[in-house]
């Protein structure tokens, strides 16, 4: 009876409350905001090897950076959440994120590479604060039947975002950067004023960016935006150990960041290694393997949006289920068909990880009431596994072939999976039950 209880309150009740609409909107951005910042990173790694002519270790603590201040940043952001409100959290992460971009100024002038990791690290920071803060910020502005269908069409903007992070590389950075052969005969002072070039070229999108949060950050911070449902500020050590002794008793929410860890292990195992797929399997050109890349990201992005529908019809879990169970097979295929055909599999891995984000988001903070904002830190640091499980990936490439590599992401989703199934067959409190959830957490 719950459960057909929650399915009728998830199609009649309005997916964002009326007076909060124009606050999601704001979110909206947002969410494009920190997928442009990310996607545009990415480049970064083979670009500063060229520039500053290193080591790809070296050039590898680009992405050490990057995630690294998303580890560290997501536990003072749910602190900042939990005593000051899911807005103020929002503020704070946008504008730390904007004097990470306009950090870029000096590093430019400085032609320093740890100014421009120390760039990175702000803005990373300032992205993890705005993710913790937003995620449920977005769940808060509705009925919490409908906070899953509602975080994933927030989060269908943030693959829009990543596609333009990667065109303003592609158009602002790529094509004008000195080609390496004009490089061995240049003598020591046009090499100087080349890398000056090269590094404004990497300045330009990212002060772009900088300047779009700055705007954002106003229309938020001079919009007022009273939630119906935002949970109160929560005692982290009452009762027996507070809300980290709950979280950690609380089997949803602790399988939830596991599956978290390995659905962005996935995707960045996915990503990471496209181009390298279609070169040494396929025989592709560089050139001509970016641009599956690419399909990759616009799959992404379309997928994104048919899954915000198909919540309205399915149960989350059971769309995580089948689109996890589809990814794992496209690894699968690309194992295994070594040709054209492997290659669309290793794309079309990308419209099952669509799903997987916000829903795994939504489901494990589903029915935390006030250890929401602290839950949410857990799930953002569970974006190390994006930094960690490649490595592994790349290792069985070493030992193996490109085309084996592809297990590991595989098994990264068979592992969300697992967690579909998981709450598919256990007796999961529904919305609106915060009491039994705590019992259930208790016991």
């Amino acid at each position: 009876m719950a459960t057909v209880q929650s399915e009728t309150d998830r199609r009649e009740a309005p997916l964002v409350a009326r007076h909060l609409r124009v606050p999601f909107v704001l979110l909206i951005l947002c969410f494009a905001a920190w997928g442009m910042a990310a996607n545009l990173t990415d480049i970064l790694v083979g670009v500063f090897r060229g520039i500053f002519d290193m080591s790809n270790f070296q050039s590898s603590l680009v992405q050490f950076a990057y995630y690294g201040a998303y580890f560290l940043l997501a536990i003072p952001a749910a602190v900042i959440n939990s005593r000051f409100g899911f807005k103020t959290g929002v503020l704070v992460g946008l504008g730390l994120a904007a004097v990470g971009g306009f950090l870029f100024i000096p590093a430019s002038q400085m032609l320093a590479y740890g100014m421009f990791l120390l760039a990175l690290f702000v803005l990373a920071a300032g992205l993890s604060i705005l993710e913790t803060s937003a995620n449920p910020f977005v769940i808060a502005m509705g009925d919490e039947a409908s906070a899953t269908q509602r975080l994933n069409l927030a989060q269908s903007f943030n693959p829009v975002g990543a596609n333009l992070g990667v065109l303003m590389g592609a158009v602002l950075i790529l094509p004008n950067l000195t080609p390496e052969e004009s490089k061995t005969i240049m003598s020591e002072g046009e090499l100087l004023a080349a890398q000056e070039a090269d590094l404004f070229q990497v300045l330009r999108p990212y002060v772009f960016i900088a300047s779009v949060l700055v705007l954002i950050w106003l229309l938020i911070a001079f919009r007022k935006m009273h939630l119906p449902t935002e949970p109160e500020a929560v005692d982290l050590t009452e009762g027996g150990g507070g809300t980290f002794a709950r979280l950690w008793a609380n089997r949803y929410y602790r399988f939830g960041v596991v599956a978290q860890f390995f659905n962005v292990a996935a995707q960045t195992c996915t990503w990471t290694f496209t181009i390298l797929y279609a070169q040494d399997v396929v025989g592709l050109s560089q050139e001509a393997a970016g641009w599956w890349l690419q399909a990759s990201l616009v799959i992404f992005l379309v997928s994104r949006f048919v899954m915000t529908w198909l919540l309205g019809i399915f149960r989350p879990a059971k769309l995580l289920l089948v689109m996890a169970l589809f990814g794992a097979a496209c690894c699968l295929t690309s194992m295994f068909v070594l040709n054209i055909v492997g290659l669309v599999a290793v794309v079309m891995i990308s419209a099952g990880l669509s799903l997987m984000f916000p829903t795994i988001y939504g489901m494990a903070l589903q029915g935390l009431g006030p250890d929401a904002k602290f839950g949410s830190a857990g799930l953002v640091m569970a974006i190390l596994g994006g930094a960690l499980i490649p490595m592994v990936h790349a290792a069985v490439m070493d030992v193996s072939s490109s085309a084996l590599g592809y297990a590991v992401p595989g098994v990264c989703l068979l592992v969300v999976a697992a967690y579909a199934m998981f709450d598919l067959r256990t007796d999961r409190p529904g919305p609106g039950a915060p009491a039994a959830h705590e019992a259930e957490a208790r016991s």
